[in-house]
């Protein structure tokens, strides 16, 4: 096929009707980046013959390296299916789970997406990832079962087992689509249902209960993937064949004369063909006959690979002359039948018809986008859609319509930015010289080719006597045009080596048009993830464009379009201006967005939902030059990675170090190898990963370390010191035995009693989930707090807060927990963390809660020091005293809370200034230690303030300001001295308990066959791996095993996996959980049959302490241990020798 030229695609790209834009996802190694290959050699960009070898999208050099996809690019396709012309916008996307990221930035710009999966290996956990993240973004897939080559060439199946397991396959799928649906379903239905409750309280009469799902109800025959629905196809990409039924049904309906219709719904499932009778009959299984897929279709192909395997010339050119194929002589003599095998295979079966006329009639255009797609765009956070101000809800009509008019709001989604190399440019690219240009320099080259003949010549004649010296060739002329090229060359050097000056690297928004005509040079609004239209359109008209002089509005800024491209794979071509429902990249946005961002003409547009992102980034390293000269390189590389990767996080800590947060360890490779050869271009060092640790307390262990019950065993007396002198509590602490600290502030105006208590498992969890919510209420409580006018508090967020607490009374059960959700003061660290903070003291109300039950503020002596408390709690958690790391898990109940002279100080401070010389007048008992004269100061610096300034302070304002005057001492500002105390009794509460660190752990998934499989093991077990489940996968050799393991233990495990299993075994890591670690970290042997099984010195390695001191280490903490071991032992050279 003849290559699209860029006028044909622009000339596509206005008629919506006839755009796919589509995306191929799969599991790793899956094959999508060849069936990529094989439908751009449709569209002749590259050879037939290079598909599959060339994998032309992988434009990495470590892309084709590893030979693995690391990021998503996109290429538009031109075909033709009778007298319709079509354009596919085709993403070809990562397989790898570090790489997930990117798939998030494709199906957000696609209608619709290729689900790949393997024959052999089945649906694989990626593949259920992929799944799911389709139909979060409500994207139609269709399947491709691709690599059936190997069912017959590896694993020799007969047609007819070939045929079981791949019906097994498209169950398997369906399955994981059904399970999605049915969750869908069932959510539905339960907000119907509180929705109903909340209509109709309790209607007389009895109540009839329905029982049903209402799954019996719900049309699901659309979802799910059959090959007589015509959305799967059968394939072998490497080989360049693959097809849907339709094919074979046409064939044969001319053949036997059976109507296509029926062999359509005949040709997958239980039929056999009655060939007496010359009828299709149901129940082939029961009478033992072939299924009519396996006769007709299955049967041809492995005759056929039989046949060019085998090298039987008489039956292949049999059958390439019933099928009316030409195959050129090269092909057939080759030395590799697969050669062969391809050139008939891609001739009679063409794999990118069968893909793209699929994709053409089962795939949406962007005109087909559903309400409900358009709503889950449209509302951020927890926000409905009739929430939206109305100019906003009127743009969805925009969304649906799809249109092109000049009136339309041109609104454009960026999925992300990606660097490309300024030489990549098509503005860059050295453009073919024309003929005259040529012949130009073709002139001045024979010119300068008759000067130097002329030169040497006049050397020559220099040496003989001048007389003869005739030769004057060059003529004013030549030397003067010489000169104009000369200048054109410098300018044009001059140029380039600016351009390389300039940036190297250049930022391409990876984008797509929803609504309007986007054209070059267009200014824009920019609108951030937080811009709230309802806030805007109260200071700008809904009319506005980014052209006039607005006002400053927060999270949105203006922007040219400089350039918009075609995206072509490796290559970038111009385009002036691109309608509404296609994917293209935008120049000139770097400064403007960081990773993605919606762009919009009209100001009431609001920003879509963020991407939902499958893996988290866990793995830390940090990161420095090698010269510390090159520090602003770095800091300018590490800013354009940040830019240029979806998933990546740069952050630099209190200690100055810059640390990159990666999702893996290939994805850190990638991340580094970036920064050192594109955006920094300096030696750098990393160190050893940062691994991540979580602080908790347990409930006290019933049985030792030798499984004795503790308290039954003879003390014997210990050697070391024992944990209780390691934490030694300072002299002002009381410590009781069930853990209750007592501590007093620094002034002793204050006393606080606080004890610690660890969380429920499942509550834990439950912060954890519902993080994002508890960051909601806490705006919520801050702006009722500030009697700020919030928008209407949103009635989904309120039952979805109602619902939370609803969950935490049902898990904080028992008699300590009594009352405690109404107790919760705050939740820690960020306020937002898995701990929790609770009031247990009396004359004192103030909760979480506060937004569901819209509470008046009230006054008490508490009122204005509990932010102080708050503080404390928050810094407490955030560095634990093991070893500085956040907690997790743990509850801080303050018991007591004594403000002895305070309160009466504060009570009389709260008066106003009037009554503030009686005050000093008759001192009060308890007020003699404050000085009479210090309350005279605050008593005229009030008046002199208020006689001085017009603006009235509010009296808590004032109230605050004087107890601070009167409380600040030389222990500083009171509230200060509250967080320190409150900070400190923490800590101590925490060492009163039994102290655990928690792990990072990932969910390890390897397939590996059974020969492999004691390998698998041990390498697991080496790790500090636990393996969960094991189970054969159905019709192959192959075992799924489930495991987990601590990330710290997960560096090198990929490599050391497939070289211990010489590449049979790869594993799949996802970061799952945090888990405590069993062993105690300040753990000493202290009873007889422990120093009998452990030793005296007990060094036996305590993986707890191994974590704790080697974090401490990095931190610069102090950590305990001896240099010299075994000094005793300490041997001689010679011995040595």
């Amino acid at each position: 096929m003849v290559l699209t030229s860029v006028g044909k695609m622009s000339g596509l790209q206005k008629k919506t009707s006839g755009i796919r834009n589509i995306c191929i996802l799969a599991h790793v190694d899956h094959g999508k980046t060849t069936l990529a290959d094989c439908l751009i050699s449709s569209n002749g960009i590259i050879s037939s013959r290079l598909a599959g070898k060339l994998r032309y999208l992988d434009s990495r050099e470590d892309e084709q390296i590893r030979g693995i996809t690391m990021k998503s690019s996109a290429i538009s396709l031109h075909f033709e299916k009778g007298d319709e012309e079509y354009l596919i916008n085709l993403i070809d996307s990562p397989g790898h789970v570090d790489f997930s990221s990117e798939v998030s930035t494709a199906v957000r710009l696609c209608d619709g997406c290729i689900i790949v999966v393997d024959a052999v290996e089945g649906v694989c956990p990626q593949t259920q990832a992929v799944l799911r993240q389709a139909w979060l973004e409500n994207i139609r897939p269709v399947l491709v079962i691709n690599k059936i080559d190997r069912l017959i060439v590896e694993l020799k199946f007969t047609p007819q087992e070939a045929y079981l397991h791949l019906k097994n396959i498209l169950e398997q799928v369906n399955a994981v689509t059904g399970t999605l649906f049915t969750s869908k379903v069932l959510e539905e239905r339960a907000e119907k249902e509180t929705e109903s409750e909340s209509i109709s309280d309790s209607a007389p009469g009895d109540q009839i209960y329905d029982w049903s799902a209402g799954l019996e109800d719900t049309d699901d025959s659309h979802l799910y993937f059959s090959p007589d629905y015509g959305n799967v196809v059968f394939a072998s990409a490497i080989d360049g064949w693959g097809f849907g039924i339709e094919h074979f049904a046409k064939l044969y309906s001319q053949k036997i004369g059976i109507k296509p219709a029926v062999l359509l719904k005949t040709l997958w499932g239980d039929y056999y063909l009655n060939t007496k009778a010359k009828k299709i009959m149901k129940g082939d299984q029961s009478k033992g006959k072939k299924p009519l897929f396996v006769q007709l279709v299955l049967d041809n192909i492995w005759s056929l690979y039989e046949s060019v395997m085998k090298r039987d010339k008489e039956k292949i050119e049999k059958i390439v002359t019933s099928l009316g194929l030409k195959i050129g002589a090269r092909e057939s003599r080759h030395a590799d039948p697969k050669v062969h095998l391809n050139a008939i295979c891609s001739q009679w079966l063409p794999i990118s018809e069968a893909v793209l006329s699929m994709v053409c009639n089962k795939l949406p255009s962007p005109l087909d986008i559903t309400a409900e797609r358009v709503e889950k765009l449209m509302c951020v956070g927890a926000r409905t859609f009739d929430s939206l101000p109305p100019e906003t809800q009127e743009l969805k009509s925009a969304f649906m319509k799809c249109s092109s008019e000049g009136t339309a709001p041109v609104i454009v989604f960026v999925s992300k930015m990606f660097a490309v190399d300024a030489k990549a440019l098509p503005q860059n690219k050295p453009r073919p010289l024309t003929q005259e240009e040529i012949a130009q320099r073709r002139e001045v080259a024979r010119r300068r080719h008759a000067e130097k003949l002329a030169a040497n010549q006049g050397k020559e004649l220099s040496e003989k006597p001048p007389s003869e010296n005739t030769s004057e060739v060059n003529t004013g002329e030549t030397k003067s045009e010489e000169q104009q090229l000369n200048s054109q060359i410098e300018i044009m050097t001059s140029k380039a080596t600016k351009q390389e000056a300039d940036n190297k690297e250049s930022f391409i928004a990876f984008a797509r048009v929803f609504s309007g005509v986007v054209q070059r040079g267009q200014k824009i609004f920019v609108l951030g993830p937080k811009y709230d239209p309802a806030e805007a359109l109260h200071k700008l008209s809904a009319q506005c464009s980014a052209t006039d002089d607005l006002p400053l509005v927060p999270h949105m800024t203006c922007c040219t379009l400089e350039n918009l491209y075609l995206l072509m794979g490796r290559e970038l071509e111009d385009l002036e201006e691109v309608p509404a429902g296609n994917v293209l990249g935008i120049g000139g946005l770097q400064d403007f967005v960081l990773k993605s961002a919606t762009l919009s003409t009209s100001p009431a547009c609001p920003p879509f939902t963020p991407l939902n992102f499958e893996a988290t980034p866990i793995v830390r390293v940090a990161v420095e030059p090698k010269h510390p000269s090159d520090m602003p390189q770095l800091v300018r590389g590490m800013k354009l990675l940040n830019q240029a990767d979806p998933c990546v996080q740069v952050l630099i800590q209190e200690t100055g170090e810059h640390v990159l947060v990666t999702a893996g360890e290939v994805h850190l490779q990638r991340c580094l190898d970036d920064l050192k050869e594109r955006f920094a271009k300096i030696e750098i060092s990393v160190s050893a990963p940062i691994i991540p640790f979580r602080e908790t307390i347990t409930r006290p262990p019933k049985v030792d370390m030798v499984n004795e019950e503790i308290g039954r065993q003879q003390k014997v007396a210990v050697i070391h010191q024992t944990k209780e002198d390691q934490n030694k509590i300072p002299e002002g602490v009381e410590v009781d035995s069930d853990g209750l600290v007592t501590i007093s502030t620094p002034n002793k105006h204050a006393t606080l009693s606080v004890r610690a208590v660890p969380l429920p498992e499942e509550v834990t969890r439950l912060l954890e989930e519902n993080s994002d919510l508890i960051r909601t209420m806490e705006q919520l409580n801050t702006s009722l707090n500030e009697d700020k006018k919030t928008h209407e508090i949103n009635q989904k967020t309120i039952d979805r807060i109602k619902e939370f607490k609803q969950k935490l009374e049902q898990s904080l059960q028992g008699r300590k927990w009594r009352n405690a959700v109404d107790q919760i003061w705050s939740f820690g660290p960020r306020k937002c963390g898995p701990n929790i903070l609770l009031y247990k003291f009396e004359g004192y109300k103030k909760s979480v809660w506060q937004c569901l039950e819209n509470a008046v503020k009230e006054a008490s002596k508490y009122r204005d020091f509990d932010n102080s408390i708050i503080s404390g709690f928050q810094l407490a958690t955030l560095s634990g005293p093991m070893c500085e790391e956040p907690l997790m898990g743990v509850c801080f109940m303050v018991e007591k809370w004594e403000m002895g002279k305070v309160g009466e100080v504060l009570s009389a401070s709260s008066q106003d200034s009037g009554e503030c010389d009686a005050l000093e007048h008759e001192p009060n008992e308890d007020t003699v230690s404050l000085s009479s004269s210090y309350m005279a100061e605050v008593c005229s610096e009030d008046k002199h303030q208020d006689s001085n300034q017009s603006v009235p302070r509010s009296p808590e304002k004032a109230s605050k300001h004087k107890a601070e005057v009167l409380l600040a001492d030389c222990y500083g500002p009171f509230s200060g001295q509250l967080i320190a105390t409150m900070k400190e009794a923490c800590r101590y509460a925490l060492q009163a308990k039994p102290q655990r660190l928690m792990a990072a752990m990932y969910t390890c998934e390897i397939m590996a066959t059974a020969e492999v499989l004691g390998r698998v093991y041990a390498v697991l077990s080496k790790r500090e791996g636990r393996v969960l489940q094991e189970e054969m996968k159905e019709g192959t050799d192959v075992f799924i095993i489930k495991a987990v393991l601590p990330v710290a233990e997960s560096f090198g495990f990929a490599d050391e996996i497939r070289k211990r299993t010489s590449g049979l075994a790869s594993p799949q890591l996802v970061f799952s959980h945090w888990e405590i670690i069993s062993s105690d970290p300040f753990w000493v042997p202290t009873t007889e049959e422990e120093y009998l099984h452990f030793g005296e010195k007990a060094d036996s390695e305590n993986q707890a302490r191994k974590y704790m001191n080697a974090v401490r280490k990095r931190k610069g903490l102090y950590v305990e241990e001896k240099i010299v071991e075994h000094a005793e032992k300490q041997r001689t050279l010679s011995r040595n020798k």
